[in-house]
């Protein structure tokens, strides 16, 4: 039976969907973790007290926070007697450009995000200036009294999706300090930031705020390794063909050594059977940092600057057990502040599941390849063999020493015997 296209239900379902769909934003940049990511460790990108952006706003466990923002709001405009309209006369001329930076539709309206984009935006602003500076304090300013706000202020603020576009903040910072001067911005922000690290890195020398998209964005372009502008543009060096190389407990069998050095954190170097690896500190928020970061080079085009996810697998092939972790830490390469070998193993197995890559500029190919070839000599292969079947514990070495002396000891008395 044939409907017409009037009074066709299915049409007319459809047309009400399409009718319903936002329009496609093409310049967005700030998204939501997809979901096989998220159902890795949900928390893990969750804020623990403050909402930044909309995509946590106004949820009942973040409310503390709020009543922060309006004071350091309000101690602003009365201190320097300014006037409130100046900021949200700023703000409604951004709200538009804002808008179009979420990938999601946003169920607030053009006061409500404005209202948003000043509080939140001022509160960080505010906040990386006092940190910073402690004359601009007040007195009885509980944030910088009690230490834990202030580390869980830095793990929120780097949360994928607790951002706000930096643009907003360099304008409120122009208004605040000194017109144009986002470089002196950045220096406070990443000072601020600084205990977040887990290990040292490259910076690169920032002119303004050369396009930065929001502030875990910063935070990623100033954790680099020291190699990758060399990479960035040498592609013809690039090692395509690659192999995963054993877990720390194989190749220390093989009798590869572990050494800690000091530098950048990526710059890790395998030379004359020994592996040189930075030292990597690991405390509560490091699962967290890390996740976030991944998540950014998730949604990042360019697989030049996937070095976290690189250096995530590196790690991931190396720890396979506590004992890995063990051995790493007699070496000092990791310092771990969870106290719990297991957990820092836990932590590195799960950090790669449903994360893209490594892709074809993997990072770590040419060390991957010299410590392969390293294990496939002869010579190694059999040192590692021996260690695993005889060797693996006090009392294996000590029957091993017993029949190596009574050995001995049977050829000398044949000797002596055949003399006589």
């Amino acid at each position: 039976m044939q409907h017409n296209d009037e009074e066709d239900h299915v049409c007319i379902s459809i047309g009400r969907k399409l009718d319903g769909l936002f329009p496609s934003s093409t310049g967005c940049f700030i998204f939501k973790v997809h979901d096989q990511l998220r159902k890795v460790n949900e928390k893990a990108y969750e804020p623990d007290i403050i909402s930044i952006g909309p995509y946590h706003h106004g949820k009942n466990n973040l409310q503390m926070m709020e009543e922060h923002k309006l004071r350091y709001l309000q101690y602003r405009l009365r201190e320097k007697k300014e006037s409130l309209q100046r900021y949200v006369v700023a703000m409604r001329e951004l709200e538009g450009k804002v808008r179009r930076c979420y990938a999601e539709p946003l169920n607030l309206n053009e006061d409500e995000l404005i209202e948003m984009m000043l509080l939140d935006g001022f509160f960080i602003v505010e906040l990386v200036r006092k940190f910073r500076m402690s004359n601009l304090r007040q007195g009885d300013d509980p944030i910088f009294e009690v230490e834990w706000i202030v580390n869980s202020l830095q793990h929120d603020l780097l949360l994928f999706e607790n951002q706000l576009p930096f643009f907003v903040l360099c304008k409120l910072f122009d208004m605040i300090e000194v017109q144009d001067n986002h470089k002196r911005f950045i220096h406070l922000t990443l000072h601020f930031f600084s205990d977040l690290f887990p290990g040292p890195a490259y910076r690169g020398s920032f002119d303004g705020d050369q396009n930065i998209k929001y502030l875990l964005e910063l935070i990623h372009n100033n954790w680099l390794p020291s190699f990758e502008e060399s990479e960035n543009t040498d592609d013809s060096k690039k090692e395509r063909n690659w192999q995963f190389i054993p877990s720390v407990t194989e190749l220390a069998e093989s009798g590869m050594k572990f050494e800690k050095i000091g530098g950048n954190s990526f710059d890790i170097k395998f030379r004359n059977g020994v592996m040189q690896i930075p030292t990597l500190t690991i405390e509560d928020r490091t699962e967290s940092f890390f996740r976030n970061l991944i998540a950014y080079e998730e949604y990042h085009q360019s697989s030049y600057f996937h070095f976290i996810v690189d250096y995530v697998k590196f790690m991931d092939c190396l720890i396979d057990s506590p004992k890995d972790v063990e051995i790493l830490c007699r070496s000092g390469i990791i310092d771990n502040w969870l106290g719990d070998d297991e957990a820092v193993s836990n932590m590195f197995n799960k950090l790669n599941d449903h994360v893209t890559g490594p892709g074809v500029h993997f990072h770590y190919a040419g060390v991957f390849n010299e410590v392969n070839k390293h294990c496939s000599k002869h010579r190694n292969k059999w040192m590692a063999k021996l260690r695993r079947s005889y060797l693996d514990s006090p009392w294996a070495i000590i029957a091993v020493l017993a029949s190596f002396v009574l050995l001995v000891l049977t050829l000398l008395q044949t000797v002596y015997t055949m003399k006589g």
